[in-house]
């Protein structure tokens, strides 16, 4: 997905995942050109390309990130602590003067406070000690597409590339620079905090769609739940959640919405499920298929009638930015997880749009095989250089 979203002026040299689903659908979508199917701790630098890459993009297990994870951290011993392979191979091309320009790094929220901010502040450290100039922003899907989806991106450029004055802010900016990136700032050592860049990220005007833009009409393998299936998802929901389905079922019109299942703990300390659903075009953040209750459904309410059921895989590739045309796996529950562990599209073309293009714009020869001179001048005119 974050090939997707570069763009078919990307030349894409390297990628790697040892998911065999992920892999297969990287084939079906792109070819076996650049793909190798490993640990990537098993990577050695005589397995990469000989040119300089422009830019090296990564996207590590989030699952000792975040709350539901217990925030175990970027540990080695942890699944979230396999970024420190990735860095190995980073190093390693550094030593041979092969680093790549630039460095994208992909993660939930979560990163930036996990073991009280020091993963992070590690992971900032490494890439200033390696001579990058590094920023962090935070994103959300929902500014492009119909999920919320915040994510934050680390993003690091080389010392030698000239950082134009207009992609700087002199401090941070709400919009992009929310409170956890800026106390993750405030933990980085005098060294890291003088290589920081606060990036500035024009925010989009707007997803323009809702989510019942992006259903199908005719689900494709997801038929409706029965009425006892569905009588059962709303027995599950609290009075907060069972007043959203009354005042649907009062507009007279036909309103959709998602919900997903959760485990809560009541006042009296007593654990159990429950449904919660959301009415504002939006759907919530898509997750891998962990367990039952992490599969988004959703409801169309329309008057008295209440039906339910699960968002088909092609309406998660949609809500990921995905076209039609991309092809997906077979069983759901592989689509899910592939989807649910991925990156929206549209994001990834913002921060190339934004910051990867104009940074190596700078730094653009003819013999670059990056853009021809021709197009060279289109991308420079179309960024306002």
């Amino acid at each position: 997905m974050a090939r997707a979203g570069l763009g078919s002026k990307w030349e894409c040299l390297f990628a790697n995942d040892i998911d065999a689903v992920k892999s297969v659908s990287y084939l079906n979508n792109w070819g076996a050109d650049s793909l190798v199917v490993a640990d990537v701790n098993s990577i050695k630098i005589d397995q990469l390309p000989d040119a300089r890459a422009d830019l090296a993009w990564a996207s590590f297990p989030c699952q000792d990130l975040s709350v539901a994870g217990n925030m175990l951290g970027m540990d080695a011993s942890t699944r979230s602590g396999v970024f420190w392979s990735f860095w190995r191979v980073i190093s390693s091309l550094a030593a041979a003067g092969k680093e790549p320009w630039i460095i994208g790094l992909e993660n939930v929220v979560g990163w930036l406070k996990a073991r009280s901010g020091l993963d992070f502040a590690g992971v900032c450290e490494m890439m200033s000690l390696e001579g990058y100039q590094i920023g962090a922003v935070l994103l959300d899907a929902s500014w492009f597409l119909p999920q919320s989806r915040p994510r934050v991106f680390l993003i690091g450029a080389h010392r030698d590339l000239k950082i134009p004055t207009w992609m700087r802010l002199p401090g941070p900016d709400d919009a992009w620079h929310a409170s956890p990136v800026i106390d993750a700032w405030k933990s980085l050592s005098p060294i890291a905090q003088q290589r920081w860049v606060w990036w500035r990220v024009q925010r989009p005007m707007g997803p323009g769609l809702k989510f019942e833009n992006i259903m199908e009409d005719v689900p494709d393998g997801q038929g409706w739940d029965s009425l006892n299936k569905t009588s059962h998802i709303l027995s599950l929901m609290d009075k907060v959640n069972l007043a959203k389905i009354e005042s649907a079922k009062a507009s007279g019109s036909k309103v959709f919405g998602t919900l997903y299942r959760r485990v809560r703990t009541d006042a009296a300390g007593i654990r159990s499920q429950r449904a919660e659903v959301r009415f504002d075009g939006l759907a919530g953040c898509l997750r891998t298929p962990s367990g039952g209750s992490s599969r988004q459904a959703m409801l169309a309410v329309h008057g008295t009638k209440v039906r339910s059921r699960l968002i088909t895989s092609r309406e998660a590739a949609r809500l990921m930015g995905l076209p039609d045309s991309y092809r997906l796996p077979l069983r759901i529950n592989d689509a899910y997880h592939l989807l649910g562990d991925g990156v929206a599209v549209p994001v990834v073309r913002h921060l190339a749009e934004r910051i990867f293009e104009p940074l190596l714009s700078g730094r653009l020869r003819l013999d670059d095989g990056f853009v021809s001179e021709h197009n060279r001048k289109k991308l420079i005119a179309s960024l306002d250089i």
